[in-house]
């Protein structure tokens, strides 16, 4: 099962961080790209080269860190089937390096979309009786906001393949609120579906008493943390907005249970372009990575002592 595999490598590793591999062009250090532009030209294919060379390096800097990675699929998808490539060699990569791959792609649709979604990403595709798996993904990230069937066509791939799924509940952008927190007969939205969530996650139980459905809930929202802590007692939180997105250890504290368990918390940005901060250079941007999260791992888990919640 996806979740106890993640527990005993945070365990393992004594990490409950995981590294976003959002990878921006323009930030990727120009000692990657110019290879690759001087031999291909300044066009997709150099532009997924020097993403998945990038990303390599990340990966050989944090792998034995951290007990996943999360690439998000847009950062890729925007370089046409030359980026969907590097998407693909990467999550390769990282599965290569021991790592659990956190596919985040936030799809969501009507029934029969959803199952070719979960076909795609954490099922198989049957090609007239031969079955391929696509993405070698071991959870992915999910849009519930077209109810509550749409998320019902990737159980059946969770429960089968043991695959695991993190929907969304309260996002960190600003405007989340618009919807998530409007009241529907006295509650809000995110507290709807923070109920669904876990109901999901009653249903995929492993031996450390989490679900195999998760819940993304921000570092940005302390307040709606704790509140949705409470109600998804069973559901992993997988946590983005630590670091460049102004969350803080403390601001991450109610997302774990009282065994120091419970979430994981995302770091891309802060993390994968770290050379940019004073102290650093382009030349080192791996060692880079790996020092910011040494430092996240400590800040994080020196928090969770101060406050009882120890893990190790």
């Amino acid at each position: 099962m996806f979740i106890d595999e993640l527990i005993e490598k945070i365990k393992q590793k004594r990490s409950n961080v995981i590294v976003g591999l959002d990878p921006r062009l323009e930030s990727i250090p120009s000692s990657v790209k110019e290879k690759y532009f001087k031999e291909y030209g300044k066009n997709l294919k150099a532009a997924s080269l020097s993403i998945l060379e990038f990303n390599k390096t990340i990966i050989d800097y944090v792998y034995d860190l951290v007990p996943a990675v999360k690439p998000q699929i847009a950062f890729y998808e925007q370089y046409g089937m030359e980026g969907l490539d590097a998407y693909i060699k990467t999550c390769d990569y990282a599965k290569e390096k021991g790592l659990l791959v956190i596919g985040d792609i936030k799809r969501g649709d009507i029934g029969t979309t959803s199952k070719a979604y979960s076909n795609a990403h954490i099922g198989d595709i049957d090609i007239e009786g031969e079955k391929f798996e696509t993405f070698q993904v071991d959870a992915i990230t999910v849009s519930p906001y077209l109810g509550g069937d749409s998320i019902d066509e990737f159980m059946g791939d969770i429960k089968e393949k043991g695959k695991g799924m993190f929907v969304l509940v309260k996002t960190s952008n600003k405007g989340s609120g618009q919807l998530q927190d409007l009241e529907v007969d006295g509650k809000k939205i995110y507290e709807v579906v923070a109920n669904m969530v876990e109901n999901f996650s009653q249903q995929t139980l492993g031996s450390y008493g989490y679900g195999e459905v998760g819940a993304v809930v921000a570092a940005t929202f302390p307040e709606q943390s704790k509140k949705l802590r409470k109600i998804m007692n069973t559901s992993y939180f997988l946590v983005p907005g630590y670091g460049a997105q102004g969350g803080t250890a403390k601001d991450i504290v109610d997302c774990f249970n009282e065994d120091g368990l419970g979430a994981i918390i995302s770091s891309s940005r802060g993390i994968i372009f770290a050379y940019q901060k004073d102290g650093y250079t382009e030349k080192n941007y791996g060692k880079a990575a790996r020092c910011e999260t040494i430092k996240m791992i400590e800040d994080i888990n020196s928090t969770l002592e101060k406050n009882n919640k120890k893990f190790w």
